[in-house]
Order: structure tokens, then C-alpha cells, then sequence
């Protein structure tokens, strides 16, 4: 926020919160030690404590966006910057600045900061909406809303959500799971409906005499509980959707209220309610740039192939054929039966060549085990001799 803003920001913040010091109420106070009370003025309760808080928040608000402007790492692309894919992409924003980001994404250090000032902009945000739903539910409900309600609960929330929030097996997230939400409009709706039929249970359970408009045959407990339901559902859909318009019953109560410091209140709070949601949005779009940036940059890394490894054979020099050992063996020589013209000298060959390949071998070859007579015979069957056989 530019100095100017800044300033002025914070003058007509002054300006509004300016009545609230004459906004007072009597309270009786004991003075100079004696034991008569006398009434003086104090600043309304309400007022006393929401308004240090809401100063706090504002100041809080403002010093995150403070902590903004030493940052580089991205900035906002001007309208002829803007890609065609990215006009697209965001065409129900089109209003809204498109931010940018390096190739390769945020580094580490910025990302966690952003994160950080997301978790305080959304702590801004979640007490300025409490404070604000509390104002609205201190107000009075104007006649003229009373006077359009229907009937009864089943003609405001209609058949399907009527039976779902009456069901015995009721469950708050799986009622909004199954109801459509995929406009700001159906939301509202929703919400315009959900807070008609609380108001209608409330008169209902209010109203003593069961012969006037506002009595019902259904239980106080079974209307106690639907309320409760409907409440939960309410406070889920506020917490969900926080940038929704308000609904036809806080746009009622706004528009007749005639307290000046609930007035005050409440639009204060709305005030940086509305802005916490901005400036939250806003870190949300720097974030999920990054998030497609760094995609962005993983794909382009997969579509590269990698590098081969050269692998260089160490050559070894060829043993002459007669020192090689066989590939492939007869039973003859599995068996270890000599041909009957080797005799004696072809043994003794055979062990020179197993001498010398001893000798030659590495140092981690591995000897293959030498079978004795007994154990060929054994893994070939348990065979005793060739002549059993036949």
C-alpha cells in the first residue's frame, strides 16, 4: 500500500471510529471512597472491546501488505503481457492482475514466507468474520423480513433439503457434498433459504399460543435439533465460501438497523473482512503460479532423456582355446568317464590345463565345487551304477 493510500486509509478510519467515543452507557460508580453510587458515562461495552481488537487486525492487515514490497522473486504482468492461454485461464478474473513468476518457481525461503503470510491474513480474516457475525446477530430483525417468510420450514428450504436436514442419519459434510454449489448464486440461495427456516424455527418455538399462524404439530426437541442443523450448515458454508455476498437477512438488518454503534461495528469489521479476503486471494494466485511453474519445469525434466552412461569394458586377453573351459558338457564328462583310448596321459593333460587355469584366474574368481563320484550319482536319481539301469 502506497504512503498516500496509507494515510488516507487510516484518516477515514478515524473519521468513522470518531463517534463511538459518544457512544456511552450508565454504569454506577462509588466516588471519593464513600458508599453512595452514582451513574457515569462509559463507553458502551460492545464497543469497548470489538473496536481495540479490530484496530489490532487492521494493523496486522496492513503490515502484511507492508511486508510485501521488498520482495522480487515475482511481480504482476500487465494486460499486454498477458498470454493468450493465461486470458483464458482466468477470464472470470479478468479484472484481477496475473502474476509472475521465475521459470523454475519461488525459491525455497520465499515460498515458506508466503505461506506464513497466508496463515496470518487467514487468522485476520477468521476474527474479522467472527466479529462481524457476532454484530449481525446483536441486531434487530426487521418486520418487513418477518412479514415475507413462508409458513413453514419444509416451503423455505423446499422438499429434498427439507427431508435431508430431518434425517435421522444426518451429517453436515455430507449434506453440502451432495447439494450444488457450483455458483456464487446456488450459495446464496442456499444460504437464503437455510436462514429463513431457523428464523421460522425460532418463532415457532417462541410462539406460546399453537393456534396462532407461527404453531406447528412437530416437537420442540425435533425443531431445537433441526435448528441446530441448519446453524451448523450456516456456520460451515460461511467458513468454506467467506467471499460470498451477504444474504437477504443481513442486507435486511443493515439496511433497518438504528443503532449507530452496531452500524459502526459492522462495517468496520466488514471493512477488513473484505479486504483480509482480497489480499488472501491475491497470495493464493502467487502460489499456485509457483505450483504450475515448478509442474511446468518437472515435465520439461521428464521429457529430457538422460544422459547414457558409458560403460568401458576392461579387456581381458583370450586364454588360448585348449585352457578355456567348455561350454557345454556330455554326461561322459559330467560323470567323469574317461574315453577308453585317454588312459592315464590324457588325466595328466587335463590336470596340467587345470593347474594352469588355476593360475591364471583372477584373484576374485570363484571355483566352481568339484562333484565327487558318489554325489553326481545321487543328484542324477540315487542311481548306483550305469549298468542298473538296464
Amino acid at each position: 500500500m502506497a504512503p498516500e493510500t496509507k494515510a488516507r486509509w487510516r484518516k477515514e478510519i478515524d473519521w468513522l471510529l470518531s463517534v463511538t467515543d459518544h457512544i456511552v452507557e450508565f454504569v454506577p460508580s462509588k466516588q471519593n471512597g464513600s458508599n453512595m453510587e452514582i451513574m457515569v458515562t462509559r463507553q458502551r461495552t460492545d464497543i469497548h472491546l470489538n473496536i481495540p481488537a479490530l484496530r489490532k487486525l487492521d494493523a496486522m492487515l496492513l503490515g502484511c501488505l507492508d511486508n510485501f514490497k521488498d520482495q522480487n522473486e515475482f511481480y504482476y504482468a500487465s494486460k499486454d503481457e498477458k498470454s493468450e492461454k493465461e486470458s483464458e485461464a482466468r477470464k472470470d478474473k479478468w479484472w484481477i492482475p496475473t502474476p509472475k513468476v521465475p521459470p523454475n518457481g519461488l525459491s525455497e525461503f520465499t515460498r515458506n514466507w508466503l505461506q506464513f503470510q497466508k496463515d496470518s491474513v487467514n487468522q485476520v480474516l477468521k476474527a474479522a468474520m467472527a466479529i462481524n457475525a457476532q454484530v449481525l446477530s446483536e441486531m434487530a430483525i426487521p418486520e418487513n423480513y418477518v412479514e415475507a417468510l413462508p409458513k413453514n420450514g419444509r416451503e423455505s428450504l423446499g422438499d429434498s433439503l427439507y427431508k435431508s436436514i430431518t434425517d435421522e442419519s444426518f451429517e453436515p459434510n455430507a449434506f453440502i457434498s451432495n447439494v450444488d454449489l457450483s455458483s456464487e448464486h446456488k450459495i446464496l440461495d442456499l444460504k437464503n433459504r437455510i436462514e429463513a427456516s431457523v428464523e421460522i424455527w425460532q418463532r415457532k418455538m417462541n410462539a406460546k399460543d399453537t393456534k396462532t399462524s407461527w404453531g406447528s404439530a412437530v416437537s420442540m426437541e425435533k425443531r431445537e435439533l433441526f435448528e441446530e442443523r441448519a446453524k451448523t450448515i450456516l456456520l460451515i458454508l460461511k467458513h468454506r465460501f467467506p467471499g460470498i455476498p451477504q444474504s437477504d437477512l443481513d442486507i435486511s438488518k443493515i439496511q433497518y438497523n438504528k443503532d449507530v454503534g452496531l452500524a459502526i461495528l459492522e462495517s468496520y469489521s466488514r471493512i477488513i473482512e473484505s479486504l483480509a479476503s482480497t489480499v488472501l486471494s491475491r497470495i493464493e494466485d502467487v502460489i499456485q503460479a509457483d505450483a504450475l511453474a515448478r509442474k511446468s519445469q518437472g515435465a520439461e525434466l521428464k521429457t529430457v532423456p538422460p544422459p547414457r552412461l558409458k560403460i568401458e569394458k576392461t579387456l581381458i586377453p583370450k586364454e588360448d582355446n585348449s585352457a578355456q573351459t567348455p561350454t557345454s558338457m556330455t554326461l561322459s564328462d559330467f560323470m567323469g568317464w574317461e574315453a577308453e583310448n585317454g588312459g592315464a596321459a590324457s588325466k595328466k593333460d587335463k590336470q596340467d590345463e587345470v593347474n594352469v587355469k588355476s593360475l591364471s584366474k583372477p584373484a576374485n574368481a570363484v571355483t566352481e565345487k568339484k562333484w565327487t563320484y558318489i554325489e553326481r550319482l545321487e543328484i542324477l536319481g540315487g542311481i548306483r551304477s550305469p549298468t542298473a539301469r538296464h
